[in-house]
């Protein structure tokens, strides 16, 4: 008797629950961003204080329901984007390469913020001069901000060897203080961008404010640690009338003139 011919096995649904997911991110994404802009144009129109939820619900065409599905409150309405960009921030820490420097990866996390700004920059300023008028959406801002130090802070103590964190270890404190520089430098960028209307080249800015911090507190991290822990970045020696000196890619240039300097200085 002939076998019956078997039915295809049905292929997995991993990739359609993906792609309903990424619709419904989507969907959610540009619901939040319709009542954010509905909420703009009422604050501009009307004022902060005289604006109600249930204005922004109608102006954007929803019930007052779906604003509450999005948005606990109205001054949150200001700030769509901040939970997204705060995943995508994460995100690059997660995904960085083990040869990169922990404050260039923080650096790069932190772009994903100023990519959000530029993305709609009439917007991004118009959101700055309301928030610079109304004290409670500027607490709101430093709210949003605090999330991010948070999140670096935490990145940068993870490469640091919890048992090294004794008295006198100063890594704890440089890993806080570099990822608030790291964040000032941004908001530093990012509020002189916005005073400008949104012109200019902010990357580039951004690049430069980002050497200085990376400058100033690329070698210390880690200085808390014992030697033998540590690979030095730069290292010189002289070999009759020639100078070797060896660096790693990501060594910042100051270190790598003072150490030539002081190995000439030595000969």
């Amino acid at each position: 008797m002939a076998q019956p011919v078997k039915s295809p096995r049905t292929p997995p649904v991993e990739p359609s629950e993906s792609a309903g997911s990424r619709r419904a991110a989507a969907q959610r994404l540009s619901m939040r961003r319709k009542l954010a802009a509905s909420a703009m144009e009422l604050f501009a129109t009307k004022g902060y204080e005289a604006t109600t939820v249930d204005e922004i619900a109608a102006a954007a065409g929803v019930a007052r329901r779906t604003f509450f599905r999005h948005f606990r409150s109205k001054e949150e309405a200001i700030f769509p984007d901040h939970d997204d960009t705060l995943v995508r921030a994460e995100a690059v820490l997660e995904a960085a390469p083990a040869h990169e420097h922990p404050l260039d990866t923080v650096c790069r996390g932190i772009k994903e913020v100023m990519r959000m700004y530029a993305a709609s920059p009439a917007v991004s300023v118009e959101r700055y001069q309301l928030t610079r008028e109304v004290p409670t959406l500027r607490e709101r801002e430093i709210a949003s901000v605090a999330r991010y130090e948070r999140l670096f802070t935490r990145y940068l103590l993870g490469h640091f060897d919890e048992r090294a964190h004794r008295d006198g270890d100063d890594d704890p404190l440089l890993a806080e203080v570099a990822a608030s520089a790291v964040v000032t430098a941004h908001n530093h960028v990012l509020r002189r961008w916005l005073r400008s209307g949104g012109q200019g080249d902010v990357e580039t800015q951004l690049d430069h404010a980002f050497a200085i911090v990376r400058d100033t507190f690329g070698t210390g991290i880690g200085a808390g640690r014992p030697a033998h822990d540590r690979e030095p970045m730069v290292s010189a020696s002289t070999q009759g009338d020639v100078l070797v000196t060896v660096a790693r890619t990501d060594a910042p240039l100051r270190e790598v003139m003072r150490t030539i300097e002081q190995a000439l200085k030595e000969k």
